[in-house]
């Protein structure tokens, strides 16, 4: 008994002294963050010595929470943070003793995690918020004495977003800290997404570096935050970090108190500070999943922009390589050139600096004398291994074509979270024919190539003034991002290259920006709802970079730290296309107004100020009206004959939806016989349900169709609702049978197969693909679209969708009798709109087209009605009147050609004249391209000033050189044009 008296006492005191020394040698902030965890604190203070014997004592473990207390040695936090890396942190604090632990010679360290990261649904809850009203007074004293610039009218909904997301943290969290995240949650916001600063700690030697980041990497950000501070010689003494939500994307609130491990300053102006800032801004471009992140950055090769860039380098050279030759330049022989020889690698990045680097002295000397250096570098390289060898000189060829090729880019602006290069497009010239003949035969105006952490891919426009729109194809696994990659290219150059052949009839030149998204990684049970913050992050990067090179002053890059060698303003549009979703498109157009794009707004279409194309079908106005002149040609009247018709795409898509609209309102004798899209099939041999279609269009994708509605032998088979059994996915499929409805389960094979030959093999009249992936229809599977007795499935095709039918397939199907309209004239409806609602918001204020809307839509449909069916009726007239011409494909080439040719021709003729523009006759040009509304109210035509200079030149090339193919008659045009140089240049007999 007096034993065990003693040992209590012994313990009692060791658990005195323990907590003296706490007390003494750790931050008083510590106490007031752990003072909900009294157990933890219990436990330190008794067992604090047991750290002589361990390394690390763990303090709670519990499901959503894990504290630790370790010895403080190098990589301790790294070593734990290893252990967790694939669990999301929704707070992280850690911090250090002063002074070394009783009898050992390290200090303590204390690491406090929690997992337990709200849902958006529940974040956006936050006005239910039941906060204590002295508590939030505590913290808005603080936060005004502290922070004065905060802007305190978002006080009490960036508290209650905090409390929602941590309430634990706002409870228990001094008023400091809770300020410094309240202002920490506000600057990210107000700075487009990304954050650092940096304020003196009451210590003399310490510094508060805040960092935050909206849409964060979601698993291991915080590793690679403690890297770069461990690579830059700054040790982080304590930190504290939330991931919250604003109830539709996440945050990273990092706050590190850090001191340098040499005398060097860490404030606003140092060289110090510079660093970090420029390698925790690049934590949002280069992946930690990415071979150059363990290869050349944590081994102390690169810094942490040279790694990204040489992520960059692989990225474009294996996208401009591998569509023609997949085998010799796939993506791991491209990355193996690089990491196999850092040495040449490092030669190259230090060619692109000689280039770009806005503070280099005598830069062209430096770029010339580096380029001689890197070129013989290049073509001696020699391991001895021939074939390898070439593969490889032919890869750092390309980078260097890359490198010489660039006109400006990003890559020393500070605050960026994508990449952007502006290539002369003349590169892909020097690149040579064996990598250009798989695309069509036209040199772009521009290529401008993206690369950001979550993805890449590029802008290609065809002319000065394009437009087009902007496609982000999302990679769900290895094999997608595999072969989207090694397609991008291409794919990108064929889609930019039709969007110019059906911009004939506008101001603007096609152009397209395609980019991947990588998801890949998001395979575990919860993940997917990470992929739309993660496109979100790519998409919002990329349109920052896209500015950072196109904002321009007088001609040349505004920002400083864009070495300019193009000079010149660049009016490019953009328009919504696959997974750019409302959100974003608003968010692009004013983040283009605040920071000063040429276009303000007008950079993208689709807007709430615009013209939504889902919502009045103006790309669906022209695909019908195609359909409408196509079919009457095969005798079909479609508003008053019976007829069948079969789509891909999908009751809630913008094309296929808004045409299967415009068909059941305008067509009552119409049987839709196939209708498929990304959610599941419809086949109905007396066609589908009309009230059914009526209910769920642009409602509903194709899989809230209700089976029930289904007439004798039609089914549904549905991608959406699969099911695991054993190691095999099944796929659902009901069918209409006498004795009512069936189910089935079918395997993936068996559900493949039957829905890729759905819109091969269904028999219609009419065959509208409005939705699918580019080449569906390609040289190896056209023959399958004719039935056994050789009769096509459907006679007449008219191409909603891009690309869906490659260029030999559809001269192949046009050889054995159908008619195709194809994309470049079916589909310009949508293109059309999209230019003319830029030119609203160019003419109009936000009032007044708010105000007159529905007018002015009405007005450019009514264009749009005019311009599909004077190409439709041209294409058709053309087809009749030449012996053998039976491809309507050639003459919709034809057209566009010519309306293209002439459109340059005058373009260039009025930035020569360009006192011309608003004289009478020309002035009349122009307004005669406008809707009724701006040409017919004096207030509006006076306006025509306010057109930037190059638009008038546009927009009467565009006018002038379509009114003359619709219009004109070819040999009185061309006798006018000889009887006029007569006249100049002939003088009449004396």
């Amino acid at each position: 008994m007096d034993q065990n008296f003693t040992e209590e006492n012994d313990l009692a005191c060791e658990m005195a002294q323990n907590r003296k020394w706490l007390r003494e040698q750790i931050t008083p902030h510590f106490f007031v963050a752990m003072q909900d965890e009294p157990q933890a604190l219990l436990l330190l203070e008794r067992e604090l010595c047991s750290l002589r014997y361990n390394r690390q004592l763990i303090l709670a473990d519990r499901e959503k929470m894990l504290i630790l207390a370790r010895v403080n040695v190098p990589g301790s936090l790294y070593d734990t943070l290893s252990h967790w890396h694939d669990r999301e942190i929704s707070y992280a604090m850690f911090t250090h003793s002063e002074g070394p632990i009783p009898g050992m010679a390290q200090e303590l360290e204390i690491q406090r995690f929690e997992f337990d990261r709200k849902g958006n649904e529940e974040v956006l809850k936050w006005r239910e918020a039941k906060i204590p009203r002295d508590l939030a007074e505590r913290h808005a004293k603080q936060l005004k004495e502290t922070y004065p610039d905060f802007e305190m009218k978002e006080f009490e909904r960036l508290l209650a977003i905090l409390w929602v997301n941590n309430e634990r943290y706002v409870r228990y969290s001094s008023p400091l800290r809770v300020a410094q995240v309240l202002q920490l949650l506000q600057k990210v916001v107000r700075s487009g997404g990304l954050y650092v600063d940096v304020e003196p700690a009451k210590s003399s030697n310490e510094s508060r570096i805040h960092f935050a980041v909206a849409n964060p990497p979601q698993t291991d950000f915080l590793l690679q935050i403690m890297e770069v501070f461990h690579r830059l010689g700054i040790g982080v003494n304590r930190a504290y970090c939330l991931t919250v939500s604003n109830g539709f994307h996440p945050y990273f609130l990092g706050t590190f108190y850090v001191a340098r491990h040499s005398a060097e300053p860490l404030d606003r102006g140092s060289d110090m500070f510079s660093r970090l800032q420029e390698e925790l801004y690049n934590t949002q471009i280069i992946s930690t999943r990415g071979q150059g992140y363990h290869s050349f950055l944590t081994t102390g090769i690169m810094s942490g922009g040279e790694a990204s860039l040489i992520d960059t380098f692989i990225a474009f050279c294996h996208t401009n390589l591998a569509h023609t030759d997949p085998d010799r330049f796939g993506l791991d022989h491209v990355q193996s050139a690089f990491f196999s020889h850092p040495e040449i690698a490092l030669e190259l990045v230090k060619l692109f600096k000689a280039r770009f680097d806005p503070q280099l002295v005598d830069r062209d000397g430096v770029y010339r004398a580096t380029l001689e250096e890197t070129r013989l570098a290049v073509e001696g390289y020699n391991t001895g291994h021939r074939y390898l060898d070439e593969v490889r000189r032919t890869i750092y060829r390309c980078c260097l074509i890359f490198i010489k090729h660039t006109l400006k880019t990003n890559f020393f602006v500070l605050n960026k979270q994508a990449l952007a290069f502006r290539l002369d497009p003349g590169y892909l010239v020097e690149l040579g024919d064996e990598f250009t003949a798989d695309l069509p035969q036209a040199i772009p105006f521009r290529v401008t190539f993206f690369f950001s952490r979550y993805g890449f891919g590029y802008h290609i426009g065809f002319s000065d003034i394009a437009r087009g729109g902007w496609r982000t194809v999302i990679a769900r696994n290895a094999d997608d991002f595999t072969t989207n990659a090694n397609t991008i290219f291409r794919e990108n150059f064929v889609l930019a290259h039709t969007q110019h052949l059906k911009n004939k009839d506008i101001y603007e030149g096609g152009s397209k920006l395609v980019l991947i998204l990588d998801a890949s990684d998001l395979k575990r049970s919860g993940e997917r709802e990470m992929e739309y913050p993660r496109l979100y992050k790519l998409q919002y990067g990329v349109a920052n970079a896209f500015l950072d090179v196109f904002i321009t002053k007088n001609g040349v890059a505004r920002d400083p730290a864009v070495v300019d060698y193009y000079r010149q303003d660049e009016p490019i549009e953009l328009g919504p296309d696959e997974n750019l979703h409302d959100t974003m498109i608003e968010n692009i157009a004013q983040l283009s107004r605040k920071r000063g794009y040429i276009l303000g707004i007008g950079i993208i279409s689709s807007k709430q100020v615009g013209i939504n194309h889902k919502e009045y079908g103006v790309t669906s106005t022209g695909v019908v009206k195609f359909a409408e002149i196509t079919m009457a040609e095969v005798g079909i009247d479609i508003y008053r004959d019976p007829f069948t018709v079969k789509f891909t795409g999908g009751t809630n898509g913008d094309v296929a939806g808004n045409a299967i609209r415009i068909l059941l309102d305008r067509a009552p004798e119409v049987k839709i016989r196939l209708i498929l899209d990304g959610t599941a099939a419809v086949y109905d041999p007396f066609g589908a349900d009309r009230e059914e279609l009526s209910r769920i269009v642009l409602k509903q994708d194709l899989d809230g169709f209700n089976p029930q509605a289904l007439h004798l032998g039609g089914f549904m088979i549905f991608r959406s609702g699969s099911r695991r059994e054993g190691v095999r996915d099944l796929f659902r499929k009901v069918t209409r049978t006498p004795a009512g409805l069936e189910e089935e389960w079918m395997s993936t094979d068996e559900f493949s197969r039957a829905y890729e030959e759905l819109p091969f093999t269904v028999e219609a009249d009419l065959f509208i693909p409005a939705g699918g992936r580019p080449e569906t229809i390609d040289k190896d599977n056209w023959e399958r679209y004719f039935l056994s007795e050789g009769i096509p499935s459907a006679r007449v095709i008219v191409e909603g969708a891009n690309s869906f039918i490659t260029p030999e397939a559809r001269l192949q199907l046009q050889k054995r009798g159908v008619i195709i309209m194809r994309d470049a004239s079916a589909n310009k409806c949508g293109v059309i709109s999209s230019s003319y609602e830029i030119i609203a918001n160019l003419l109009l204020s936000e009032k007044e087209f708010l105000a007159e809307k529905e007018r002015y839509v009405r007005d450019v449909l009514e264009i749009l009605e005019k311009r599909a069916a004077e190409e439709a009726r041209l294409i058709l007239r053309r087809r009749r009147e030449q012996p053998g011409g039976t491809c309507c494909t050639e003459f919709s080439d034809e057209l566009s050609t010519e309306m293209n040719e002439l459109y340059a021709m005058i373009f260039h003729f009025f930035q020569d004249h360009p006192e011309l523009c608003l004289q009478p006759l020309y002035r009349r040009a122009i307004l005669s391209h406008l809707p009724r509304m701006l040409r017919e109210e004096r207030k509006y035509r006076q306006r025509l000033t306010r057109l930037p200079q190059k638009y008038l030149f546009a927009i009467l090339a565009a006018e002038i050189g379509s009114s003359m193919v619709y219009r004109g008659d070819r040999e009185e045009d061309f006798g006018a044009t000889i009887k006029g140089h007569l006249v100049n240049y002939f003088p009449a007999e004396m």
